[in-house]
C-alpha cells in the first residue's frame, strides 16, 4: 500500500516555514525576489523569477496544509483502488504545479504551472476511466485550454514590453489587450460566466480530488492571478468582472437549491463563493478577495471531506434522497459537516463572516448599479438556503437510505477533518487581525449593518418551508429541466459548440486509418519491403547465375 501518511506528513511538516515566513513579511513589510537570466531575446530577457511575498506564503501555505489533509483522507477512501501510487503522483504533480503558479511573478513561469494545474486536473478528473469521466474531462481541459490560450497571446503581445515580470509591467497600462486576455484565461480557470458548466462536470472526478482540487487551488487560480495583476485593471475591466460575477452567483445559488447531488451542490456553492472573490476584485477589494480565498479554501475541503465520508460509508451514493441519517451514527462528522456549512453560511464570527460581511458592507456603500447590488443580496441568502437544505437532508432527515446502516468512524478520516474543522474555525479572526489595516469596521446604519445577518435568517426559513415540510417532494420538473436546474442552459450550450468544433478531428482519424494511411507510411512501407525483397531475389539469381554459369562451361568442356 502506498504511504499516503507518509507523504502527508512530509507536506504538512513543509507548510510550517511558509507559515512563518508570510506571519514575518507581514510584520516586518518586506519581500524576498530570485531572478535568473537564461538568455536574452532581443531586448527582452528571459528570466526565471521565484517571488517570496505574505501573498505567496499564506497561500502556499494554505495549499500545503490541504493537500497534506486531503492524502491522509485519501489513505481510507482510496483503499481499494488498483493504482494508488497513480493517485497519489498525480496529487503531488499537482501541487507543484500550483506552488510554481503560486511563486511566479513572471508570465512565462505562470505559463508552466497554469498549463501543469490544467493537464493533471484533466489526468484527475478522468481518473475512474468511464464514459461520464471522460466528457466530463473533455469538457474540463477545453475549457481550460481557452485560458491557456489567451496567457500565450499575452505574452506573445508583451514580448515587445521588454520583460514578462509582472511588478515591472505597469506600461501595459497603455495597452489594454494583455490584461483583457489575461481576465479572460481568470475567467476560465474559476468557471465564471460563460465558462461555469466545466466546473459541475468536473466533479466526476474522486472526491479527495474535489476537495484539493475543485475548492483550493484549480478554481482559486483565477481569482490569484487577478490578485497579481490588481495594480493594473482599468475601469472597463472591472465592469466585465462586475457583471460577470453577479450573474454567476445568482446562477449558481439558483442551480444548488435544485440540485439534489451532494457533491454538485457543493461545487456550485464554490462557484457561488469563486464569484464573491471576482465581486471584490472587480470593487478594487483585492485584500478582501485574497482574506475570502484562503478562508474558503479551508472550510470548503472540510466541506468535500466531510461529503466523501459520507458517500464513501453510502456506497458511492451522492443522492441526498437516498441517503440515511449519519448524525446518530457518526456524531464527530456531523459537528465538522455543520460547522463547514455554518461557516459557508456567513453566521457570525465564523471564519467566512469576516471576509464577506465586509465585501457585502463595502458593496452598500459603494456607487452601483441597483440591479446588481439586488442580485448580490438575493445570492447571499441563497448560499444560506442551500446550505441549510445540505445540512437538513444529509443529517436530519430520515430519507430513502437503508435504516440499518453503520457507519465507522475511522481515526484515518477523522483526523485531517478534525485538523480542517480547527483551522476554518479559527483562520478567519486570525486573517482579521494579521491581514487587514484597522479600523475594521464601517460605520453603517444599523438597519444596513444587520442585512447580513436578516438574509441568513431569510434563507434558513426558506429552505426549512420548502423542504421540511415535504422532504422527498422534487421540485418543479418544468423548471429543474428548462432553466434554473441546468444552469441557465450552460450545460446544454457549453459541449455542443465543443463537440461540433471536435467533429474534424473524427475525420481525421477515419481519413488517417483510411486510404491515406494506406497510400502514406503503410504503403511506403510495403513498397520498400516489396522492392527490398525484388534486389534480394535479383541478387540471388545473380549468384546463382554466377555459379551455375562456370560449371556448365566445364561440363561442356570435359564433354567434348
Amino acid at each position: 500500500m502506498v504511504t499516503f501518511k507518509l507523504w502527508s506528513k512530509m507536506i504538512l511538516t513543509l507548510s510550517i516555514l511558509p507559515l512563518l515566513m508570510g506571519s514575518l513579511m507581514i510584520h516586518k513589510n518586506y519581500s524576498i525576489m530570485i531572478s535568473f537570466c537564461f538568455m536574452s531575446l532581443t531586448s527582452t530577457n528571459l528570466e526565471m523569477f521565484l517571488i517570496f511575498d505574505y501573498i505567496s506564503m499564506l497561500f502556499s501555505a494554505t495549499v500545503l496544509i490541504i493537500s497534506s489533509m486531503v492524502l491522509w483522507f485519501s489513505e481510507e477512501y482510496m483503499a481499494e483502488e488498483k493504482h494508488p501510487y497513480r493517485f497519489n503522483y498525480l496529487v503531488l504533480l499537482f501541487i507543484l504545479s500550483m506552488i510554481l503558479l503560486i511563486m511566479s511573478p513572471n508570465l512565462m513561469s505562470i505559463l508552466l504551472g497554469w498549463d501543469g494545474l490544467g493537464l493533471v486536473s484533466y489526468c484527475l478528473v478522468i481518473y475512474y476511466q468511464n464514459s461520464r469521466s471522460m466528457n466530463a474531462g473533455m469538457i474540463t481541459i477545453l475549457s481550460n485550454r481557452i485560458g491557456d490560450v489567451m496567457i500565450l497571446v499575452a505574452i506573445s503581445l508583451s514580448l515587445s514590453f521588454g520583460s514578462w515580470d509582472i511588478l515591472s509591467m505597469n506600461i501595459l497600462l497603455d495597452n489594454p489587450i494583455p490584461l483583457f486576455l489575461i481576465m479572460i484565461a481568470a475567467m476560465t480557470k474559476s468557471a465564471q460566466i460563460p465558462f461555469s458548466a466545466w466546473l459541475p462536470a468536473a466533479m466526476a472526478a474522486p472526491t479527495p480530488v474535489s476537495a484539493l482540487v475543485h475548492s483550493s487551488t484549480l478554481v482559486t487560480a483565477g481569482v490569484f492571478l487577478l490578485i497579481r495583476f490588481h495594480n493594473m485593471m482599468n475601469h472597463k475591466i472591472f465592469l466585465i468582472l462586475l457583471i460577470s460575477s453577479t450573474l454567476t452567483m445568482f446562477m449558481a445559488g439558483l442551480s444548488a437549491t435544485m440540485e439534489m447531488d451532494m457533491k454538485k451542490i457543493i461545487a456550485l456553492s464554490t462557484l457561488s463563493q469563486l464569484a464573491i472573490m471576482m465581486l471584490a476584485l472587480a470593487l478594487s477589494l483585492w485584500k478582501l478577495a485574497y482574506f475570502h480565498m484562503i478562508t474558503h479554501a479551508l472550510f470548503k475541503a472540510l466541506m468535500f471531506l466531510c461529503a466523501g465520508f459520507a458517500i464513501h460509508n453510502m456506497k458511492n451514493n451522492q443522492d441526498m434522497r437516498k441517503m440515511s441519517i449519519i448524525l446518530t451514527s457518526s456524531p464527530t462528522i456531523s459537528t465538522c459537516m455543520m460547522i463547514s456549512s455554518i461557516t459557508l453560511m456567513g453566521l457570525p464570527f465564523s471564519s467566512a463572516f469576516y471576509s464577506k460581511d465586509l465585501i457585502l458592507e463595502t458593496l452598500f456603500l459603494s456607487q452601483i448599479n441597483q440591479m446588481i447590488l439586488i442580485m448580490t443580496l438575493i445570492s447571499f441568502g441563497l448560499t444560506t438556503m442551500y446550505s441549510f437544505r445540505l445540512t437538513l437532508m444529509t443529517l436530519w432527515f430520515n430519507n430513502l437510505g437503508p435504516k440499518t446502516t453503520m457507519i465507522s468512524e475511522t481515526q484515518k478520516m477523522i483526523i485531517p477533518i478534525s485538523t480542517l474543522t480547527l483551522t476554518s474555525i479559527f483562520i478567519g479572526a486570525a486573517m482579521n487581525w494579521i491581514l487587514l489595516d484597522t479600523p475594521l469596521t464601517l460605520p453603517m446604519p444599523i438597519s444596513t449593518k444587520i442585512t447580513s445577518i436578516l438574509l441568513i435568517l431569510l434563507g434558513a426559513l426558506l429552505a426549512n418551508y420548502l423542504w421540511t415540510t415535504k422532504p422527498l417532494s422534487s421540485p418543479n420538473p418544468k423548471l429543474h429541466k428548462n432553466f434554473s436546474g441546468n444552469m441557465w442552459f450552460l450545460t446544454t450550450l457549453t459541449p455542443r459548440p465543443m463537440l461540433k468544433a471536435l467533429q474534424p478531428l473524427t475525420l481525421i482519424k477515419t481519413f488517417e486509418l483510411g486510404w491515406n494511411e494506406l497510400n502514406g507510411p503503410q504503403g511506403t512501407h510495403q513498397m520498400i519491403k516489396n522492392l527490398s525483397h525484388s534486389i534480394s531475389n535479383t541478387q540471388k539469381l545473380n549468384s546463382l547465375t554466377m555459379i551455375s554459369i562456370p560449371l556448365i562451361l566445364t561440363i561442356m568442356l570435359m564433354t567434348l
